[in-house]
């Protein structure tokens, strides 16, 4: 990484790890823990559609900028070896004392996900990681990572923010929901008030499906699978995250096996193709 990047990944790191200890304190509904509702017959929905073996008992898992007291917990009553990383000390303090309000054991590690060296190589069988790539400048840097600490054969399973989510309008226009941000950019997103897409008072970084699939793929993980998760209703009101999700699904799910080495900068292909 280069020393601007290295520069950038620090200065997102401080900023949304102070973010996110502030949005912990005014309970900002993805600072908010499990419920007991959640509980009921967790295995059986975690493990359908074949994306997580028949039981994770016994596995050792890695929830992956992932605090606040839902997944960690969740699946250590699974009976997963469960480690949560998160870069907010708020964050890790809800999973502890929820872990300890139901008698489960869990670690927790605060770390960003684009530098996990306080974890062991190969030391994971799953990583599981909801939507937190859109915090880390370099994408691929948090994928290096998450392969290093992935067993051979480990399953990683991660949701990421859609790209044309983060470009698109907040607001209805006539036409539906306009571009409003470029694809191919540098630097965070603009600050946000009010956005049911986005975190406020955090710094959002736009990542291309060439980031987003490529830089897995070339960070040494085959992709098995993808399912963008369904938001959308047609009775939704104008304006509405449900209703937007209709022109713009906000998110995508991808299903990842450890297969092989890195091949950090070998973009594309040498065989000529027509433009």
């Amino acid at each position: 990484m280069s020393e601007e990047r290295q520069r950038q990944a620090a200065l997102a790191r401080d900023h949304n790890r102070r973010a996110w200890n502030a949005l912990v304190q005014k309970r900002q509904r993805f600072t908010r823990p499990v419920s007991d509702d959640d509980f009921a017959d967790f295995v059986a929905k975690s493990t359908s559609g074949g994306w997580l073996p028949a039981g994770v008992k016994g596995l050792r898992l890695l929830c992956l900028a992932a605090g606040g007291g839902k997944h960690s917990v969740l699946f250590a009553a699974a009976g997963a070896q469960v480690t949560v990383v998160d870069l907010s000390p708020e964050m890790l303090a809800i999973d502890r004392q929820v872990a300890a309000e139901r008698g489960l054991t869990i670690r927790t590690v605060e770390a960003s996900m684009d530098d996990l060296t306080a974890l062991p190589a190969a030391g994971f069988d799953v990583v599981i990681q909801p939507v937190s790539t859109c915090y880390v400048p370099d994408v691929v840097a948090a994928y290096r990572e998450v392969a290093r600490v992935t067993a051979p054969g480990g399953v990683y399973i991660s949701q990421h923010k859609q790209p044309a989510s983060l470009q698109a309008d907040v607001r209805p226009s006539p036409r539906g929901y306009e571009l409003i941000e470029p694809y191919f950019r540098s630097g965070p997103l603009p600050p946000v008030e009010g956005s049911p897409h986005r975190e406020e008072g955090t710094l959002e970084f736009l990542h291309r499906w060439e980031e987003l699939i490529g830089g897995m793929c070339r960070s040494g993980f085959a992709i098995e699978d993808l399912m963008e998760p369904p938001h959308a209703r047609a009775d939704a009101e104008i304006g509405s995250f449900a209703h937007r999700s209709g022109y713009v699904a906000p998110y995508v799910r991808i299903k990842a096996r450890r297969v092989g080495q890195s091949i950090e900068g070998k973009v594309g292909s040498k065989l000529w193709t027509p433009e």
